[in-house]
């Protein structure tokens, strides 16, 4: 089962418009419009129009790359459908997926943006950066991420006008010159090389490269252990204090027995009451 998500948009990229999915993306400088459609529950619809066919697949390839439309989770149902802590989310929801990016770059600069921050505000400067400085689509009228060699030339005073911290812009503009310059291969299966480029800039740590890796790179078996919310979840399922607050060690060690799906197995371990994270990472 798999269920397309409606909370789309937020962050100014994708659009829902009579319950069909809309979205922007470029295969180098040509642009291909994606549409998407959930016929039933294990029916979903892809369409995508560009000059080239060979864009326009290369386009529903990322697509379903990002909703993670072909997981077999068979195994981690089988695996976790009765786990005393996400076993009923897991029987609620067993379609529930990741929400992941298209471009892994993506992932990454938008990791850099909603570090320490709630998601709404870092949600509205990645709108900001979409608006200014993003690719648009006459069209369409749909818009796209800027091209990494946009950001890569950017002054970090004009992304820290669009409210990200100065740190953050001078990391965001770092990271995407590593890209652009090819230091940084995101889309090289061997996933560690660039994450060990890219823990070299300063202001890029765990969190961002388990993001990156999390919603941009497929890796499930990748939890963003210094989350806030894992953070009170754990130190409170550990020691029974609301207030309690768990180490990133100990996020980690408490998901390791989800081996190889901490990432899915925390999502659904957020899903309980007042997790609102839960809303950011599904699909």
């Amino acid at each position: 089962m798999f269920r397309l998500s409606r909370r789309v948009g937020l962050d100014g990229l994708a659009r829902m418009r009579g319950g069909v999915l809309h979205r922007l993306l470029h295969c180098g400088e040509e642009p291909v419009a994606i549409r998407i459609a959930q016929l039933s529950d294990d029916r979903v619809l892809f369409g995508a129009r560009a000059d080239q066919r060979e864009a326009a697949e290369w386009g529903i390839e990322r697509m379903r790359g990002a909703l993670g439309i072909d997981q077999d989770l068979g195994q981690f149902y089988e695996r976790f459908r009765f786990d005393p802590l996400i076993g009923p989310s897991v029987r609620a929801a067993p379609g529930l997926r990741v929400s992941g990016r298209p471009d892994p770059f993506e992932a990454l600069a938008w990791a850099v943006c909603e570090q320490l921050i709630e998601y709404e505000r870092a949600a509205a400067i990645e709108r900001r950066i979409v608006y200014r400085l993003g690719r648009r689509c006459r069209r369409t009228d749909l818009a796209d991420l800027p091209g990494v060699d946009v950001l890569a030339g950017q002054a970090p005073a004009l992304l820290a006008s669009f409210d990200l911290s100065q740190g953050r812009a001078l990391t965001l503009v770092r990271a995407a010159r590593e890209v652009a310059a090819g230091r940084v291969d995101l889309d090289d299966p061997d996933h560690e090389r660039g994450w060990r480029r890219l823990r070299q800039i300063r202001g890029i740590g765990s969190w961002t490269l388990q993001m990156l890796a999390l919603t941009g790179q497929g890796r499930l078996d990748q939890l963003p252990a210094g989350d806030l919310s894992y953070i009170k979840l754990v130190g409170r399922l550990r020691g029974g204090d609301p207030r309690a607050r768990a180490t990133e060690e100990e996020v980690q060690s408490f998901f390791e027995p989800y081996s190889p799906w901490a990432g899915l197995a925390g999502l659904h371990a957020l899903r309980g009451p007042g997790h609102g994270a839960a809303q950011r990472l599904a699909a």
